[in-house]
């Protein structure tokens, strides 16, 4: 089971926020290779900062990233039903999360479920100090949310992103952040896969999440995963705890491609919005694409069209049946995408991707392969549903 990673604490008792049903936005499973939402691109310069690429120790590491990580702490209001033995009763719940700076305006980055329904939020600085904060704006669909806060200049030291889309497995990750309310905790690991898909607050799937074995517990959501060069990669978000309310070793971070987009729209907005395709889709297996006749080589399968969808009125068609090659299991029978406006799909994480570049409303051309014949379909990109 995927827990979200924030602290609420009422009547001295702590717990994970549980998460919600998969949703699709451009579509996918929950346990396969990354699907994607498709986030509108807006131009962030107060995010960007000049990269010079040197290795750092995690030592140094530390010494000049944990500064712009921030205890987020927030008020929030529950109200327990009435039972046949006790009245309703309203609750104040203290909640605790992590965030990090990301520009001289004293802007915050972190988790919506950290902040979700807050009715005060303070946010905690490495010299003590805690600062009032007011929401910008929050995204369910990408589990994000911006605070800005009220703090002098000098406490303010924004973290650098880095390309999620240049993670590779087995590179060096670092998560620093407030587990269990210890505050800027930096934990070591490395990058266990990518390309996962993670379920946001409002049941839709996260692609492209980050999986890693750096040590990420309850109070870590929304603290950042850091390279071996000190810059954000992903936001902390989710663990995978079985049986076990804690870390078991796997951790889930949203990818900072999808953060850095999603926090320029909020800033600029107050919202973010999301283009939508309404597919569930799967990577082409080879041994399926070298053995059943009709399938493509590479490219994805439309495993399943969402009704009344950009896709449905395009006329996408999804797979019919099932087989297994080798022990290999896969959907044959339908569309496959091969190529968007002209660029090749290899993967579901790519295609997402490339959605990724437009706005809902755009135009899209799909290459795609029907029962073994190329041809192009246009479909207009929606805004994802809430």
């Amino acid at each position: 089971m995927s827990r979200l990673v924030g602290i609420v604490v009422a009547a001295a008792v702590a717990g994970g926020l549980a998460g919600g049903l998969i949703g699709l936005l451009l579509g996918g499973h929950a346990s396969g290779a990354g699907t994607s939402s498709s986030l509108t691109t807006v131009a962030a310069p107060a995010l960007s900062a000049t990269l010079t690429g040197k290795v750092l120790s995690p030592e140094a590491i530390y010494r000049d990233d944990a500064p712009a990580v921030v205890v987020i702490t927030d008020t929030r209001t529950r109200v327990v039903p009435r039972t046949f033995f006790t009245p309703s009763e309203t609750q104040k719940l203290r909640a605790l999360g992590s965030g990090f700076v990301i520009d001289r305006m004293g802007d915050i980055l972190t988790n919506d479920h950290v902040v979700q329904g807050s009715t005060a939020i303070r946010v905690g600085f490495s010299s003590g100090a805690t600062y009032p904060a007011r929401l910008v704006g929050a995204d369910p669909t990408s589990d994000l949310a911006v605070v800005r806060v009220h703090a002098p200049t000098a406490a303010l030291h924004p973290l650098s992103f880095d390309d999620s889309g240049t993670v590779e497995v087995g590179d060096r990750a670092y998560a620093i952040g407030n587990p269990f309310g210890l505050d800027r905790t930096m934990t070591a690991g490395i990058v266990s896969a990518t390309g996962r898909s993670i379920v946001a607050p409002d049941g839709l799937t996260i692609p492209n999440a980050i999986q890693t074995d750096a040590p990420i517990n309850h109070g870590n959501s929304g603290g950042p995963l850091l390279d071996r060069y000190g810059r954000v990669i992903g936001i902390s978000s989710q663990i995978q705890s079985g049986t076990v309310d804690a870390n078991v070793g796997v951790g889930f971070a949203v990818p900072s491609n999808t953060a850095k987009t999603t926090a320029g729209q909020l800033i600029a907005r107050g919202h973010a919005s999301h283009a939508w395709l309404g597919v569930e889709i799967e990577t082409i297996d080879p041994s399926i694409a070298g053995t059943v006749k009709g399938v493509p080589p590479s490219g994805v399968t439309v495993v399943r069209v969402v009704k009344r969808s950009p896709a449905a009125k395009a006329g996408l068609e999804p797979a019919r049946r099932r087989v297994t090659v080798d022990g290999v299991t896969g959907d044959v029978d339908g569309d496959s995408i091969v190529a968007v406006d002209g660029k090749p799909v290899v993967n579901a994480a790519q295609l997402g991707d490339l959605v990724a570049l437009h706005r809902p409303g755009d135009r899209v051309t799909l290459e795609i392969v029907r029962r073994g014949a190329t041809r192009t379909i246009d479909v207009i990109l929606g805004n994802a549903p809430s």
